[in-house]
């Protein structure tokens, strides 16, 4: 079976999170929903969101990028999680091709016989 690999991103909340409301922190939301649809509209990123339960985890998104270093200075490179208001977690993330769109390194395949293991 043929493999691709993507790179799944978690927010979590980071040292400065705080559920309060304020307009620094509406104008910080609004910057990090900017930087997602950036990462989406060039391809970088499949598909972002919200996580919506009473975990820290505070949003998921899936990189279409060629590596895990390259998703991780994409992530990072959020204004929330520059500002510390989350922190990132990635892990490689292996979809059997076809399910997915395409990411951005074909090449980076794997043949896996099921069979076999």
């Amino acid at each position: 079976m043929e493999l691709h690999t993507y790179y799944i991103c978690l927010l979590r909340k980071g040292p400065n999170w705080t559920a309060d409301e304020s307009p620094e922190l509406d104008r910080l939301q609004a910057q990090h929903m900017a930087h997602n649809a950036h990462l989406m509209e060039t391809g970088a990123k499949l598909a972002a969101g919200p996580v919506r339960d009473d975990s820290d985890v505070r949003g998921f998104s899936i990189f279409l990028t060629a590596t895990l270093d390259e998703a991780r200075a994409l992530a990072e490179d959020d204004p929330a999680v520059r500002a510390g208001r989350f922190i990132v977690e990635l892990h490689p993330w292996m979809v059997p091709a076809g399910r997915l769109p395409a990411p951005s390194h074909p090449s980076d395949t794997s043949k896996n016989d099921a069979s076999k293991g």
